[in-house]
């Protein structure tokens, strides 16, 4: 057997891992999207509205996030202002 592993290659396939981990980020991804309500894309779109009245903002500036535990829902709103001079 030690002839065989002489014959494989000993580096890593870094298109492998990286792939792996790409693929981790997507589920994680992809279950924190499934706990959210329904309502959250419209709803930080209407609040990307009213924000927008006021100041300009792209939606990259303005970030939702829900989390619930067992008996506790949390909605956090994160927007990031341009400076004013």
């Amino acid at each position: 057997m030690a002839l065989l592993d002489y014959f494989r290659s000993s580096k890593p396939n870094t298109t492998a891992s990286l792939a792996k981990e790409r693929l981790q980020i997507i589920v994680a991804h992809e279950r924190n999207d499934r706990k959210s309500p329904d309502y959250l894309p419209q709803l930080k779109q209407d609040i990307l509205n009213v924000i927008a009245k006021y100041v300009k903002v792209s939606e990259e500036q303005v970030s939702v996030e829900f989390d619930q535990s067992d008996d506790l829902a949390v909605l956090e709103l994160n927007v990031t202002l341009p400076d004013q001079h």
